[in-house]
C-alpha cells in the first residue's frame, strides 16, 4: 500500500495547489462554471481516494466541502468571500492532512469538526449573511453574523478569541490576510476548538514520530515527478539514435589497433546500455493498470446476462512498455467480455452439470523467455469443435469436405476467422462475428500471438505473448546472399546446424523437413522465399553441404528457416519501411547496422504464413498430427550379457528413465540373504540378479568387479548384473518383433542393429516377485 499513498500523497498536494489558484480566480468570476467544475472534480477526487485508503478524517473534511461545491456548480448558492475563505481553510486542512500522512502515515491529531460545521453552515441560506458583515468593516464585533444555538453560543464565549499560538491562523495567515477583521474574529473561535496545551503537545508528538523517507531523505512529493509521455518518447527516439552510433562506433573499433579508442569506445558501450535501461524503466508500466477495469466489466456484463461471476487477477506487477499497454487494453477487454458471455454458464446450467453456481475468471500475467505472458482462463463450457464446424459450413467459411479434414485445434481457432460467431443471438455484448479477428491482428500488429485452449465442459484459456517493448529489439542477425536481415529474438526458438544436409534433410509431400529431436519441423530456405535463389531447395541430393537453420515460432508452429549464415545478435532500432517495401509481409521493419548500412528485419509470422505454414489448408498442417503420431526418441541404455563381447547375441537395451543409477560394485563384497546374493549399498541392503543367468544367456561369475544397473520403484531397489555396459544412445524404441523368451520384449533396430529390449517387470516378477513389495517385507 505504501506505493500507492505516496502516489495518492504526490497527486493531491498537485492538486491543492492548483485548487489555491482556481479558488482565487474564480472568486473573481463567480459564474465561471469550468472552473467549478474543476474544483468540484478535484475534491472528489481527494475525497474517493481517501475513502478508498480508510483515511476517514480527509474523507470528512472533503465530503462536506463536495457538498458545497455541488450546489455552487448547480447555481444553488452564490459565491461570496465567506464561502471563498471557508472553502480555503478546507483546502488548508486538506493539506495539513495529507502532510501528516506523508511524514507519520496517519491523519494527525488535529481535530476539524468546527470546520466541518462552518462547511455546513456555509450550505445554507445563513451564509449569505456573512457577506453583508464582510460589506461593513466597522461593524459591532459583538453581533453575531449569524443566529447560534445556545450550546454553540456557549462554547463560542468560554473560547473567546484566538491566541496567537492558534495553528490554523498562524499556519495559514496568509489566507486570511485581505480579509476583514470581523470576519477573521468570527471564523477563528469556530475553526480552533483545540486548547493551547493541547496543541503544543500534539505538535511535540508529531515532531516526534519518525518520517517515512524516500530515496536521499525526500518525501513522495519531492522524490517523484510528473512528464508528458510525448517527451518520453522523444527522449526514446533520441536513445534509438544513440545505439546506433554506439552500434557503429563498435563496429569501426574492431578494425581498428587502437587501445585508446576502444577503452573510450567500450565505456561508451556501458553508459549507452545503462542509459537506454533507464529510459526504458520510465516508460514501464504496470499491468494492474489495464487490469484494474475489468472487475467492473465483468460486473456489468454478468449483471445483464444473469450471470454470476468471480474475477481472479494474478501478476499485476507485471511491467510493460507503455505503448503496449495502450495496445492491448482493447483485446484484453474483447477476451474478458467473450468470455463471460461465451465461456460461463448460467447458474442453472453450472448446477445441472455440477459446478457452483458462480463461474471464475481469471486474470494472469508473467514474464518468461523475454516476452510478457497473459491468460484469460474461464471454467466455462469451453468450445464446442461440432458446433464451429457447423457454423463454418452454415456460413460458407469451410466446404463440407475442407471441415471433415480439420483437426480440433484448426477448428477451434476458426473463432480469430473474420465475421465468424458461434452466438445464436445478437446481444448488446457479442454475437456480430466482430472482436476475436480484431484480437488477433492487433496482437500480432505489435509482434506478439494469441493462442486457445479449450476443453469442452471444463473451460477455455485464452493464451497471449507479447514483447515487452518496441522501441529496441534484440534480434539475431543472419545473411542470406550477400544481404544481411535481422530476426527479432522473441520468435527465436534455437540454431541448428546440419553439416551433412543431404542426409538429415528430408522431403515429405514435397516439402523439405527436418527430424528434430524425433519431431518433424518443416523447413523454408530464405533466399528461394525471396526471390534470390539460385537453385531449387530440392538440390542435388549428392552435395554434402553444412546448414544453419533457424528455428523460429509463429503461431505456435515450429518451422526452420535456412539461411546462409549466422552472425551475431544486436540490439536493434526499429524504422518504420518506405512505401515501397510497407505491403510486402516478410519485412516487419528496417534497421541501420553499425557500418551505417541498412538492413531489413524479417516479420517471422509473414515468413510463416507465405510458406503455408500457418495455412489451414495447406499440407504443413498435417505434421503437427504425423509429429503425434510419431514415437519420441529416448535416451536407451545399451549393455551386452554372455560370455562372448563380440556376439550379437546378448546385446540388450533398456529405456534410460527405467534406470536409477549404475554402479560398479566389488566383487567380494557380495553376501546372500536368504539364499539370494546381496551387497550393502548406500545403507540399505540391494538384492542382486545375474541377468544373464534369468534370460539363459549365461554369465561370467568369476570377473572382480561386477556391471550393476540399479533399478528403483517406491523406495525399493534392485540391482540387475550384466557383463558390460556399451553405450547410451537417443533413439525411438519401436519394438518390432515380439520375443517368446521370459524377461524379453520383443526386437527393435538400434543404432542400425538388432537389439533385444529387457522387459524389466517380467524379470522382477520370476526371480523376487516380493522386491517390489513394501520396503517392510525385506
Amino acid at each position: 500500500m505504501q506505493e500507492i499513498i505516496d502516489e495518492f500523497v504526490v497527486e493531491t498536494l498537485e492538486n491543492l495547489d492548483r485548487l489555491d489558484s482556481l479558488f482565487v480566480t474564480l472568486e473573481n468570476d463567480p459564474q465561471n462554471v469550468d472552473i467549478l467544475a474543476n474544483i468540484f472534480r478535484d475534491v472528489h477526487t481527494i475525497k474517493g481516494t481517501s475513502g478508498f485508503l480508510g483515511f476517514s478524517k480527509l474523507e470528512g473534511v472533503a465530503h462536506v466541502g463536495e457538498n458545497l461545491l455541488s450546489k455552487l456548480r448547480d447555481g444553488d448558492l452564490v459565491l461570496n468571500t465567506y464561502r471563498t475563505t471557508v472553502l480555503l481553510h478546507m483546502v488548508d486542512a486538506i493539506r495539513e492532512i495529507i502532510t501528516a500522512i506523508e511524514q507519520t502515515q496517519g491523519e494527525g491529531s488535529g481535530n476539524y469538526d468546527h470546520l466541518v460545521a462552518e462547511l455546513s453552515r456555509a450550505l445554507t441560506d445563513a451564509g449569505d449573511q456573512y457577506e453583508d458583515v464582510l460589506a461593513t468593516p466597522t461593524a459591532d464585533p459583538s453581533v453575531a453574523p449569524v443566529e447560534a444555538s445556545e450550546p454553540e453560543a456557549a462554547a463560542l464565549a468560554e473560547r473567546g478569541h484566538p491566541d496567537d499560538s492558534d495553528p490554523v491562523l498562524v499556519a495559514h495567515d496568509d489566507a486570511l490576510t485581505n480579509e476583514p477583521a470581523d470576519v477573521v474574529e468570527s471564523l477563528a473561535p469556530v475553526m480552533a476548538d483545540t486548547p493551547a496545551q493541547e496543541r503544543v503537545e500534539q505538535e511535540k508528538s508529531v515532531e516526534t514520530t519518525p518520517h517515512v523517507e524516500h530515496k536521499g531523505g525526500r518525501s513522495a512529493a519531492e522524490s517523484s515527478i510528473r512528464v508528458d509521455v510525448d517527451l518520453l518518447d522523444d527522449l526514446m527516439n533520441l536513445v534509438g539514435e544513440l545505439v546506433l552510433a554506439r552500434n557503429q562506433i563498435l563496429q569501426y573499433q574492431i578494425d581498428t589497433q587502437d587501445a585508446s579508442l576502444q577503452d573510450t569506445s567500450q565505456r561508451l558501450n556501458l553508459i549507452t546500455s545503462e542509459l537506454q535501461e533507464g529510459v526504458m524503466k520510465t516508460r514501464m508500466q504496470p499491468i494492474g493498470n489495464v487490469f484494474s477495469k475489468f472487475p467492473r466489466v465483468v460486473r456489468d456484463i454478468a449483471r445483464d446476462l444473469g450471470k454470476q461471476v468471480d474475477i481472479v487477477m494474478e501478476g499485476r506487477d507485471t511491467e510493460l512498455d507503455k505503448t503496449i499497454i495502450e495496445a492491448i487494453k482493447d483485446p484484453l477487454t474483447h477476451m474478458v467480455r467473450n468470455s463471460v458471455d461465451h465461456g460461463i454458464e448460467s447458474p442453472a446450467v453450472r448446477a445441472a452439470m455440477g459446478k457452483p453456481e458462480t463461474g471464475t475468471l481469471t486474470l494472469r500475467a508473467f514474464h518468461e523467455g523475454g516476452q510478457v505472458n497473459i491468460e484469460i482462463q474461464d471454467d466455462g463450457a469451453g468450445i464446442d469443435p461440432q458446433k464451429i464446424k457447423r457454423k463454418a459450413i452454415e456460413k460458407n467459411v469451410l466446404s463440407a469436405t475442407e471441415a471433415e479434414a480439420q483437426s480440433e485445434r484448426e477448428l477451434i481457432n476458426l473463432i480469430f476467422h473474420p465475421g465468424f460467431s458461434t452466438a445464436d443471438k445478437i446481444t448488446n455484448v457479442s454475437g456480430r462475428g466482430v472482436g476475436m479477428d480484431v484480437v488477433r491482428t492487433s496482437i500480432e500488429g505489435i509482434g506478439g500471438s494469441v493462442d486457445v485452449i479449450s476443453v469442452l465442459g471444463k473451460g477455455s484459456t485464452m493464451r497471449i505473448k507479447i514483447p515487452l517493448t518496441l522501441a529496441i529489439i534484440p534480434a539475431l542477425m543472419i545473411e542470406s546472399k550477400g544481404e544481411r536481415y535481422a530476426i527479432p529474438q522473441v520468435s527465436l526458438v534455437e540454431l541448428v546446424r546440419l553439416e551433412t544436409a543431404s542426409k538429415d534433410i528430408e522431403m515429405i509431400q514435397g516439402t523439405p523437413v527436418y527430424r528434430l529431436r524425433g519431431r518433424l519441423l518443416p523447413l523454408v530456405y530464405l533466399d528461394e522465399l525471396l526471390g534470390t535463389s539460385d537453385t531449387p531447395s530440392t538440390k542435388d541430393e549428392s552435395e554434402d553441404a553444412s546448414v544453419n537453420i533457424v528455428v523460429l515460432q509463429a503461431e505456435n508452429h515450429d518451422f526452420g528457416l535456412v539461411v546462409e549464415t549466422v552472425n551475431d545478435t544486436a540490439e536493434i532500432v526499429v524504422k518504420p519501411l518506405g512505401e515501397v517495401l510497407k505491403d510486402i509481409p516478410v519485412y516487419a521493419g528496417a534497421m541501420v547496422m553499425g557500418d551505417g548500412v541498412v538492413a531489413l528485419i524479417l516479420d517471422v509470422l509473414g515468413i510463416a504464413q507465405e510458406a503455408g505454414i500457418t495455412s489451414q489448408r495447406n499440407t504443413l498442417a498435417t505434421f503437427e498430427e504425423t509429429v503425434s503420431s510419431e514415437k519420441e526418441a529416448e535416451p536407451l541404455l545399451l549393455f551386452r550379457l554372455g560370455d562372448d563381447p563380440n556376439a550379437l547375441m546378448g546385446r540388450m537395451a533398456v529405456p534410460l528413465r527405467q534406470v536409477a543409477r549404475l554402479e560398479e560394485v566389488d566383487a567380494s563384497t557380495v553376501e546372500y540373504a536368504s539364499g539370494r546374493p546381496v551387497v550393502q549399498y548406500r545403507g540399505r541392503i540391494l538384492p542382486l540378479v545375474w541377468l544373464g543367468d534369468t534370460l539363459g544367456l549365461g554369465a561370467n561369475h568369476q570377473i572382480d568387479t561386477l556391471q550393476v544397473i540399479v533399478y528403483e520403484r517406491d523406495d525399493n531397489q534392485i540391482g540387475f548384473i550384466v557383463d558390460s555396459i556399451s553405450d547410451v544412445v537417443n533413439e525411438v524404441l519401436d519394438v518390432q518383433r515380439p520375443s517368446d523368451i521370459l524377461g524379453v520384449r520383443g526386437s527393435a533396430v538400434i543404432n542400425g542393429i538388432v537389439t533385444d529390449v529387457l522387459d524389466v517387470d517380467a524379470v522382477i516378477a520370476v526371480e523376487a516377485p516380493d522386491l517390489l513389495q513394501p520396503k517392510a517385507s525385506l
